[in-house]
C-alpha cells in the first residue's frame, strides 16, 4: 500500500508540474499530503517545519551563497570584462578567432561564476555584436554563446555540483573536479564545431583573420585579467590541494573576490549592494526546492517507492548501456521543460537508489546529470540561454534564430554525452589522481 501510495504521489507531482505549478510548491504540496495520508497530520506538519532548517542550517550548503557572492562581485565590480579581449589577443591568429575567444571566455568566466546565465549574458554582451561586426552570421554568433554558456556550470565552483553532492551525500570536491574534464571536452568540442563551420560554410564563419595582437588589445588586455588568475589560484589552489573544502573555498572566494575589487579600485556600495540583493534572491529560490526535495526524499523513503525502484531495475537486468540511455533521454526531456535546478531535484529521490544497486560511481553520474541539464538550457522550447541571449542581441536576432544557431552545439553536446558514458575515466581520473 506504502509503494502505492508513492506511486500516486509520482503521478500527482507529474500532473502539478505539467500544469505549471512552481516545482518548489508541487514538492512540498505532494509531499506534505502524501506524508499525511500515510502517518498522520501531525507528523506532516512536524516534517514542514523540521525540514527547512535541517536543509539550510547545513554547513555544506553555506557553500552556495558564498560562491555566489564570488561570481556576483566578480561580475559587477566588472572583473570579468576582459577575458574576452584576453582571449582574443592569444587566439587572433586562430581561424574562426573571435567564436573560439568568446567560448575560452565563456570557461574563464565559468571558474568564477558557476551559473549558466550570468556567463552566457556577460560574455554575449560583449563578444556578439563584435562578431557580427567581423561578419559571423548573427544566428551562429548567438548561438556559440548561447551554448558557451552552458559551460558555466560545468567548470567549478557549480552551484548544481555543490547541491548534486548534499543529496548524494558524496564528495563535492570530487565532483568539481571530475567536471573539469568534461567542461573542458565541451569547449574544445565546441571549437571544433566553429573550425568545421569556417572550413565548410565561410558565409557563416568568414575566412579572413579578425583584427590582430595589436588590435585586440596585446600584451595589457592580457594582463589585465590578473585579478580572475588570482582569485582562480586562491580558490582552486587552495581547494584542490586538500587546504580548504568546497565550504571553505566559498567563503575564501567572496572575500577574495570583494579585496580584488577593492584593490583595482572596482568595489563600490552599489556594487556590493547589488551582488549581495542577487546572492539572496537567487539563495531564495534555490533553497525553496532544496526544501521541497528534501521532503520529496523523506515521503519517497517512507513509501518504500525508492527502494522498490531500485529492485526492479536490478531485476530487470537492463545492462549498463540500455540504462544510460533511458537516463539520458529522461533527462533531455526533462531540460526541455524545466530548469535544471528543479529538474535534478525532482529526480533524484527516484535516480539515487537505482545508481547505488547498479554500483554506477555518483560522482560521475553527478557530473553526467550537470551535462545533461545545461542541454536543456539551449534546447526548446525552453532554454533559457536562448531567451537571454536574445534579449542581450536583439537588434541581430530573433529567438528562432537563436534556437537554430545552437543546433550544431548540441550536436556537439550529445558526442560529449556519448564519450563520456562511453569512457567514464574522462571523468573519474582526475578525482583519482587527486584522491
Amino acid at each position: 500500500m506504502s509503494v502505492e501510495t508513492g506511486i500516486y504521489g509520482l503521478i500527482c507531482l507529474l500532473v502539478l508540474l505539467a500544469l505549471r505549478l512552481p516545482v518548489a510548491l508541487a514538492l512540498i504540496a505532494v509531499s506534505f499530503g502524501g506524508i499525511a495520508s500515510l502517518l498522520g497530520f501531525k507528523p506532516a506538519i512536524g516534517i514542514v517545519t523540521s525540514t527547512p532548517y535541517s536543509f539550510v542550517a547545513s554547513w555544506t550548503m553555506s557553500a552556495v551563497p558564498m560562491f555566489l557572492l564570488m561570481g556576483f562581485v566578480a561580475f559587477h565590480a566588472g572583473l570579468t570584462t576582459n577575458l574576452f579581449q584576453a582571449a582574443k589577443a592569444i587566439l587572433w591568429r586562430v581561424p574562426g578567432g573571435l567564436a573560439i575567444s568568446s567560448i575560452f571566455a565563456c570557461t574563464g568566466f565559468a571558474a568564477v561564476s558557476g551559473s549558466s546565465i550570468a556567463c552566457a549574458a556577460a560574455m554575449g554582451r560583449i563578444a556578439i555584436p563584435e562578431m557580427v561586426e567581423a561578419g559571423y552570421k548573427p544566428s551562429f554568433a548567438s548561438g556559440a554563446l548561447a551554448a558557451g554558456g552552458t559551460i558555466g556550470a560545468l567548470i567549478p565552483p557549480s552551484i548544481l555540483m555543490i547541491v548534486f553532492g548534499v543529496f548524494a551525500e558524496t564528495s563535492i570536491t570530487q565532483v568539481f573536479v571530475g567536471g573539469i574534464g568534461v567542461g573542458i571536452l565541451t569547449a574544445f568540442s565546441y571549437c571544433l564545431v566553429v573550425l568545421a563551420m569556417w572550413w565548410l560554410r565561410p558565409d557563416i564563419v568568414p575566412r579572413s583573420v579578425e583584427g590582430g595582437f595589436a588590435a585586440a588589445g596585446g600584451f595589457s588586455a592580457i594582463l589585465r585579467i590578473w585579478p580572475i588568475g588570482a582569485l582562480v589560484v586562491l580558490v582552486f589552489g587552495g581547494l584542490f590541494s586538500g587546504y580548504f573544502t568546497a565550504t571553505e573555498a566559498g567563503a575564501v572566494g567572496a572575500a577574495g573576490a570583494i579585496l580584488l575589487s577593492a584593490v583595482t579600485g572596482q568595489l563600490t556600495l552599489n556594487v556590493m549592494r547589488v551582488s549581495l540583493l542577487e546572492t539572496l534572491s537567487t539563495c531564495a529560490s534555490l533553497f525553496i526546492i532544496g526544501i521541497g526535495a528534501s521532503m520529496f526524499t523523506r515521503f519517497l523513503g517512507i513509501t518504500g517507492l525508492s527502494s522498490f525502484i531500485g529492485t526492479l531495475v536490478s531485476n530487470a537486468d537492463l545492462g549498463y548501456g540500455s540504462l544510460m540511455t533511458i537516463i539520458v533521454l529522461i533527462y533531455l526531456a526533462l531540460g526541455m521543460f524545466m530548469e535544471p535546478f528543479g529538474a535534478m531535484l525532482v529526480t533524484l529521490p527516484v535516480m539515487l537508489p537505482v545508481l547505488k544497486s547498479e554500483g554506477i560511481s555518483l560522482v560521475w553520474f553527478g557530473v553526467l546529470v550537470v551535462k545533461l541539464l545545461e542541454i536543456g538550457m539551449i534546447t526548446p522550447p525552453v532554454g533559457l540561454n536562448v531567451f537571454v541571449i536574445k534579449n542581450v542581441a536583439s537588434r541581430y536576432v530573433t529567438v528562432v534564430q537563436v534556437f537554430k544557431g545552437v543546433i550544431p552545439f548540441i550536436l556537439a553536446d550529445l558526442v560529449v554525452i556519448t564519450l563520456t558514458i562511453a569512457f567514464p575515466g574522462i571523468v573519474l581520473i582526475l578525482p583519482q589522481l587527486l584522491h
